[in-house]
């Protein structure tokens, strides 16, 4: 595989900021910011591409499988970051999203020389998560080329996995690589082949929008509300106690006693109050069918 950098549009010279040196503050954040302006256009382009990514999710989802991002740098840390606030946010843990970044926990924070080089790695990483034809992999990085994450493709077709790629060039091997290919092309950074700028922003955003449009279908909110939230400290506790307030007009006093029968999941505390439901046949109803207006029988 040979893909000469100097070719890649992450890594051409941007006109634009030829001169950022030699600007006020107030000018070159002014320029940032019209440059971000491209994120958007960038993810509309590829707005079709995501969503049949977000349904091949949703199946591996329901099928027992997981979703694993893959990544190197600061693509890798955006997958360990998206995996990471499923948890809090959906009651959603690495039983069913999980992120590998190349060089393992310590590349979140340090440097670790060559673990991008390495397909082999990869392949390590994803046999020791025993990852499996059930589970779907999210490869990220901006160029398209990370040899870490190619080996991780290629290691997903062997075994029959479904596979997603995200980069931010078109044209490149691991595009052709997956499954399904998610071009978001953002151009030349504010800084020269400095991909944590423009190309980590779209990374940031295409992964928000695989992982919740994902968790939304999946049942993982009411409406727009997290009704899966973990209330793991007073801000979110106060959050689920908001909830309940808000859908059922109660006051504090009668949501924070129901959250507490509820054991503290805001999901099966509607349940229970708009069915008359106990905390067991509330249980029982949401194992059966996770989407509450479902269960509730809503037409929104």
């Amino acid at each position: 595989m040979t893909l000469a950098i100097h070719r890649l549009t992450t890594e051409q010279h941007n006109p634009k900021t030829q001169h950022i040196d030699a600007m006020s503050t107030l000018e070159m954040v002014k320029t940032m910011n019209q440059e971000d302006q491209a994120v958007i256009d960038a993810i509309a382009n590829a707005s079709e591409n995501i969503s049949h990514a977000i349904d091949a999710i949703v199946a591996a989802l329901k099928s027992g499988g997981r979703l694993i991002y893959i990544g190197a740098g600061t693509s890798g840390r955006l997958g360990v970051l998206d995996a990471s606030e499923c948890l809090p946010t959906f009651g959603v843990g690495e039983e069913k999203v999980m992120g590998i970044i190349a060089g393992g926990d310590r590349a979140l924070r340090h440097p670790v020389e060559n673990a991008e080089d390495r397909r082999e790695l990869c392949i390590e990483d994803l046999k020791r998560v025993a990852f499996n034809d059930k589970d779907i992999l999210c490869a990220i990085a901006a160029s398209g080329r990370t040899p870490y994450c190619l080996g991780g493709l290629d290691y997903a077709k062997a075994i029959s996995a479904k596979s997603i790629a995200v980069t931010c060039t078109d044209n490149n091997p691991m595009l052709s690589a997956a499954d399904y290919p998610i071009a978001v092309v953002t151009g030349a950074e504010v800084i020269t082949g400095s991909t944590r700028l423009k190309a980590g922003s779209a990374q940031k955003m295409v992964l928000n929008m695989l992982s919740t449009c994902s968790m939304i279908q999946l049942g993982k909110t009411y409406g727009n509300v997290m009704v899966d939230v973990k209330p793991t400290n007073e801000k979110l506790h106060q959050r689920a106690l908001n909830m309940l307030m808000s859908i059922l007009e109660i006051d504090e006093i009668a949501a924070y006693d129901l959250l507490e029968r509820a054991h503290h999941h805001v999901k099966t505390a509607l349940l229970m109050h708009l069915q008359k439901m106990s905390y067991a046949e509330a249980q029982s109803a949401l194992a059966k069918e996770e989407r509450l207006a479902v269960l509730l029988k809503e037409a929104r």
